[in-house]
C-alpha cells in the first residue's frame, strides 16, 4: 500500500481565470478540501479552495494557478494526500487504492488475473479484472456475495463470480 491516496482529479480549466474542474472521490465530496495542501504525482504541492459546486464535481481555485492555460496543463492531473490523514475504516470497507493490483482467485483458488481498477456505475462498485487467460477485462460486482473474501495482508481477492462471467 503507497503512503499516498488518491482523492480526486483534474478534469480541466473552468473559466478564464486559472479556476479548474475537479472531481472529488471522497464520500463526501466537498470533504476534499479538508486534505489541503494537497500533492500531484510530479509532487507539486497545492492548496484547493471550493468555491461551487458544478456539473460532474466542483470549481476550484489552486494555489499558484492563476490562468487558463496554467488550469488546462494540470488537465487528467491526480489529486493525493498522505494516507495517515484519512480516517481509518470499518472492518468491512475498503479504500480503492488498496484493492488495485490485488490478485484474483475463484473460491477454488485459481488465479483469475488482478484487480486493475474500481469502478462506480452509480449503484455499486464493480472490481475491473484483467489477466493473461482473459480475452478483455470483466467487471465483477463488488458485493459481499461475489466478493466474499478480501485479504489486503496476503494482497488477494477471493470472488464467487456469477456463472459464465469468466
Amino acid at each position: 500500500m503507497s503512503d499516498k491516496v488518491v482523492v480526486g482529479s483534474i478534469a480541466g480549466a473552468f473559466g478564464v481565470r486559472g479556476e479548474v474542474r475537479i472531481k472529488s472521490y471522497c464520500a463526501d465530496p466537498s470533504a476534499i478540501a479538508d486534505y489541503n495542501p494537497l500533492t500531484l504525482e510530479n509532487g507539486r504541492v497545492l492548496t484547493l479552495t471550493l468555491l461551487r459546486p458544478v456539473k460532474g464535481g466542483y470549481a476550484v481555485r489552486l494555489s499558484g494557478v492563476a490562468t487558463k492555460e496554467e488550469a488546462d496543463a494540470l488537465r487528467g492531473a491526480e489529486l493525493l494526500t498522505e494516507r495517515e490523514r484519512l480516517p481509518s475504516l470499518p472492518d468491512d470497507e475498503y479504500y480503492h487504492a488498496d484493492l488495485i493490483g490485488l490478485s484474483v482467485l475463484d473460491t477454488g483458488g485459481e488465479e483469475l488475473g488482478h484487480v486493475k481498477s474500481v469502478q462506480n456505475n452509480g449503484a455499486d462498485d464493480l472490481l475491473e479484472v484483467h489477466g493473461p487467460g482473459l480475452s478483455t477485462t470483466v467487471f465483477v460486482p463488488f458485493t459481499k456475495a461475489v466478493v466474499p473474501t478480501i485479504d489486503l495482508t496476503a494482497r488477494r481477492i477471493v470472488i464467487d463470480p456469477p456463472e459464465g462471467l469468466f
